[in-house]
């Protein structure tokens, strides 16, 4: 009874129930009320405290242990370890993707850009989530009644879908401008046509992702509402000012220089082809070849061929019957 008193005389604690104990009895468990809410700070605070100072004070020397459990103080420890590992799963995607985008595109700093481009993607997409729903006016537009925490797992949820549509729109992108920059050596022409080309495209499936994303917010459920947002948003800011304003102007700024790569890095570097451009070449290399060695043997085959009929021996002209030719005369005679 004095953990429970202990418990009770905590601040922010609304009511503790008398304790169900098991069988045995050697297990009792408290239902322990908060005066705020699930998702209030405020209850973050109260499990935290209970936790650190409460129930080690009540329970030392008693040779018995305490711990806090339940719905809410679940959540607070999914939202801690989310929370711990975040930075770290970050880190790796971004080095990941780094390396794939340095072996694709033979440069360091097209991949270094890539990088930087989609973590303010996602950045901002994380800035208006967290203030639509933090804030009252804000969250009564999206059809609730007031201001609400972020739940635990979304950003992290977010993160990997956004960053995967991301790479998508700047891999489309960058190859078409990698290869003008190849066939014309001018950067600001490829750019140019980089951007022609894929730009209605990119921004025509970015629209439709936002009408699917911005659907979400219709539904009912406040998680939901948040993934759904910060999709849409996400998706609208990489499509229009990531791709089309800020990837070209970095890129043309750059010039020459974007497409930089150290010879050492070269070497060591495996040689890897987005679209399998460099197969298809040396197929239609081995092809150009194998069709130039079959002209080059035809004329041969041709001299060769009139060689031999000029060595053949002419036919003799067939010789004409006297009987036959004697009979004919006399046939044609009249008689007499």
């Amino acid at each position: 009874m004095d953990l429970r008193k202990d418990v009770k005389k905590t601040k922010g604690v609304h009511k503790v129930t008398y304790p169900l104990v098991n069988k045995k009895g050697t297990a009792a468990v408290y239902t322990v009320t908060a005066s705020t809410a699930p998702s209030s700070r405020a209850t973050e605070d109260l499990v935290n405290k209970l936790r650190s100072d409460v129930l080690p004070k009540a329970t030392k020397g008693k040779h018995m242990e305490a711990d806090v459990g339940g719905t809410t103080a679940s959540y607070i420890d999914l939202a801690g370890e989310i929370t711990s590992k975040l930075p770290l799963v970050i880190g790796i995607v971004l080095l990941l993707s780094f390396l794939l985008l340095l072996i694709a595109f033979r440069s360091v700093l097209v991949p270094l850009k890539a990088v930087t481009m989609n973590v303010f993607s996602i950045l901002a997409s994380f800035g208006v989530v967290t203030y639509a729903f933090n804030h009252d006016w804000s969250a009564r537009l999206i059809g609730l009644e007031g201001s609400i925490p972020i739940v635990s797992y979304v950003p992290l949820m977010m993160f990997a879908i956004l960053f995967g549509l991301s790479m998508d729109y700047e891999v489309f992108l960058m190859t078409h401008v990698r290869e003008q920059y190849k066939a014309t050596n001018d950067p600001h022409e490829a750019v140019v046509h980089g951007l022609a080309t894929t730009g209605r495209v990119i921004t025509s499936a970015a629209m439709i992702m936002v009408a699917v994303f911005l659907a979400f917010v219709i539904n009912g459920d406040p998680t939901v509402k948040q993934f759904g947002l910060g999709m849409a948003v996400a998706v609208a800011i990489d499509a229009t000012v990531v791709r089309c304003v800020l990837v070209p102007a970095i890129m043309a700024l750059l010039g020459s220089a974007g497409w930089w790569f150290p010879k050492w890095l070269e070497r060591i570097t495996p040689n890897f082809s987005i679209e399998g451009e460099e197969w298809f070449a040396q197929r239609e290399s081995a092809s150009s070849t194998h069709d130039g060695q079959a002209q080059k043997e035809a004329p041969q085959a041709e001299a060769l061929r009139s060689e031999e009929l000029q060595e053949e021996p002419p036919e003799a002209a067939p010789q004409e019957n006297p009987d036959a030719q004697n009979e004919t005369t006399r046939t044609d005679q009249p008689n007499t």
